[in-house]
């Protein structure tokens, strides 16, 4: 990859998902991903990585998420829109909420 696509991606990591095994950091051609002290997958060089997917393709638990960049450097909305983005007010990625619709027919 040329040097032009790298930091045109922004690499998720939920944290909870992640059970530590270490697939994404031993796949990661540029080195983008770390074990931290708990053992969790972290980030730890963004602006490296060449958007190859080796991580996100590899991790058993889809606990990360490859994510593009917009003009404003900020990254668009996860295509998971039900799930709530890794860096909410808490750290954790939340579970879905559901919402129970009506039903049309009542007599069912």
């Amino acid at each position: 990859m040329s040097k032009k696509q790298k930091g045109q991606t922004r690499v998720c990591v939920y944290p909870d998902w992640c059970k530590g095994c270490g697939l994404c950091v031993a796949f990661c051609p540029a080195k983008v991903l770390v074990l931290n002290a708990f053992g969790k997958a972290e980030v730890a060089h963004e602006d490296e990585c060449i958007n190859c997917g080796f991580c996100e393709l590899h991790c058993p638990d889809f606990a990360i998420a490859i994510k593009p960049r917009t003009r404003n450097g900020a990254s668009q909305p996860d295509p998971r829109s039900e799930w709530s983005d890794p860096e909410n007010e808490h750290g954790r990625a939340s579970p879905p909420v559901r919402t129970a619709e009506p039903n049309p027919n009542p007599e069912e």
